[in-house]
């Protein structure tokens, strides 16, 4: 009989990944971010970005952005997590 290898998993806590995007961490001079890329057949709500007040629409690829350590009264980063559009939070520094 074979073994089965064990698929290796994130930190305890750490969202799942999600169809279709990828996640890093990125550095800025307010602290590090998770970001995450996300597709637009996996997005199917409207959001406003914060760095243009404008929507993201349904099916619009665009980036979804929390900090990496959560804020005084939130109890995870993911709380804090925000839509924006790939290029405003590319202009942000």
């Amino acid at each position: 009989m074979s073994r089965r290898r064990r698929t290796p998993r994130g930190p305890r806590g750490a969202p799942p990944p999600l169809n279709g995007g990828t996640q890093r961490v990125e550095e800025r001079c307010d602290g590090d971010w998770v970001v995450r890329s996300i597709t637009g057949s996996s997005s199917t709500k409207t959001y406003t970005c914060p760095g243009c007040a404008q929507s993201i629409r349904p099916a619009t690829p665009h980036v979804v952005v929390w900090p990496l350590e959560p804020g005084l009264l939130s109890a995870s980063g993911l709380e804090e997590r925000r839509h924006w559009h790939t290029p405003c939070w590319r202009r942000r520094r």
